[in-house]
Order: structure tokens, then C-alpha cells, then sequence
């Protein structure tokens, strides 16, 4: 990358990380307020993403999907109505936290020739990585006792039993390509959303040539976002 187009990609960053605070639904306490999700991811579309059609379709399916009721699991972090979007909305602030730093650490390195990077790939990365979550879950009741000891049905999310899914991530870039079909030769972002879960969503086949993939700095670092959204912040 030229130094002008690393200009303009931290500045873009910086831009976007002004909406993410000022629409921030992150409370001091650290606790996240679920219906100021949807504005504050709403803004971000709006600024970083140029093209109208992608924004009109990118808005119409996070609306006509469960996307901001849906949890983001049924029993880890974010189980709870609005999880996904709540979570979603960690990893893309964990995102514009970490990337002036980690990319401009790997502009110092050989691999660097090799990529461009731009702030709307590190947002969308963050914003479709779970995408696969959407219309995914539904609620079934089982018997469980209240605080007074008597019985209840108790809601609980469990997944679809009709669902089909490629693969976490690949369910995710399946999707995201549905919407925005412009990314199809987008390998660097594609590689990011599709492996964002590390080793641990890998065939035998996928990890032979892991490594090659984790040269792609938009890997580590949603890699990075998702996993310190989810484990420092439960979300």
C-alpha cells in the first residue's frame, strides 16, 4: 500500500470509530444497551459503505432478518435476545480498536506487498462474520423450578432442527455475498469472514495450508476482535 492510501485508511478508521462512540450502546459499567445497537450499526453502514444499492440491501436484510433479536448462542456468550447484534457491535468496535495498531505493525513486515487493506473490509469483515447466526435459532420451552420452587416453563434457544449450514464461516461469506455480490473477488475479506473461528472450524483438508491464510492480517484481526468480544467482554 502507498502511504496515501495508508492515510486515508486510518483516517477512515478514526471516522468510524467517532460514529462507534458516539452511537456507542456500551454503558460505563460495561453492560450494553440493546435497542441503541441498531443506530449506531446503522450510522456506520451509512458512512463507509459508497455504494446506495449495497446500502439499501446491507439495511433490508439486518431489518428483515432476526439479526438484532437473534442471541449469538444458546448457551455461551451473548445467549440472550439481541445478542448477535450486541456482539456483532463488539467485534466491530474490537475491530477499530485494533487496527491501527496491528496493521501498522504488519506494514513493516515482508508480507505487506501483498495486501491492501481498507477500513470498509475491516467493517464489513466484523459487521458479516456471523451472519451464518441469522434465522438460525428459535425458542422451545422446558420444566424448570422459580425461586419459590414451583413449576414453570422456562424459554430457552435452541437451533432450528431444519437449518442447513455450509460451516460457520462459510454459512457467513454465503450470505454476505447475497447482499453485496461486489465482494466476490474480495479474497482477503472472504478469507477473514470464513475463518474467523481459527483451528477450530477447520477440516483436515481447510488446515494444510492454514498458515497461507493466516498471512491475511484482516484474518488475525477479526480473529482477534471476535475472540476478546466474546471472552473479555461476554458479548
Amino acid at each position: 500500500m502507498t502511504e496515501e492510501e495508508k492515510h486515508e485508511l486510518f483516517e477512515e478508521i478514526n471516522e468510524l470509530t467517532d460514529i462507534c462512540n458516539e452511537y456507542c450502546p456500551l454503558t460505563q459499567s460495561s453492560s450494553l444497551v440493546v435497542e441503541a445497537v441498531k443506530p449506531a450499526v446503522t450510522e456506520m453502514i451509512k458512512f463507509i459503505v459508497k455504494d446506495k444499492n449495497e446500502i439499501e440491501k446491507l439495511l433490508q436484510f439486518l431489518e428483515t432478518s432476526d439479526f438484532y433479536t437473534a442471541p449469538a448462542s444458546t448457551k455461551f456468550h451473548g445467549d440472550f435476545k439481541g445478542g448477535l447484534a450486541c456482539h456483532t457491535f463488539m467485534v466491530i468496535r474490537q475491530s477499530l480498536i485494533f487496527a491501527q495498531p496491528m496493521l501498522s505493525n504488519f506494514f513493516t513486515s515482508p508480507e505487506a506487498e501483498n495486501y491492501t487493506v481498507t477500513a470498509k473490509d475491516i467493517f464489513l469483515c466484523a459487521l458479516c462474520h456471523d451472519f451464518c447466526k441469522t434465522n438460525f435459532y428459535e425458542i422451545e420451552y422446558r420444566n424448570a423450578k422459580d425461586l419459590n420452587g414451583n413449576w414453570i416453563k422456562k424459554p430457552f434457544y435452541k437451533t432450528k432442527s431444519e437449518s442447513r449450514n455450509l460451516g460457520h464461516g462459510n454459512e457467513s461469506v454465503l450470505i454476505m455475498l447475497k447482499i453485496m455480490p461486489s465482494l466476490i473477488d474480495n479474497r482477503p475479506v472472504l478469507e477473514a469472514v470464513s475463518r474467523h473461528m481459527g483451528f477450530s472450524d477447520l477440516s483436515e483438508s481447510e488446515s494444510y495450508n492454514y498458515s497461507v491464510i493466516l498471512q491475511n492480517p484482516l484474518v488475525l484481526l477479526l480473529q482477534t476482535a471476535d475472540q476478546t468480544a466474546a471472552q473479555w467482554f461476554n458479548f
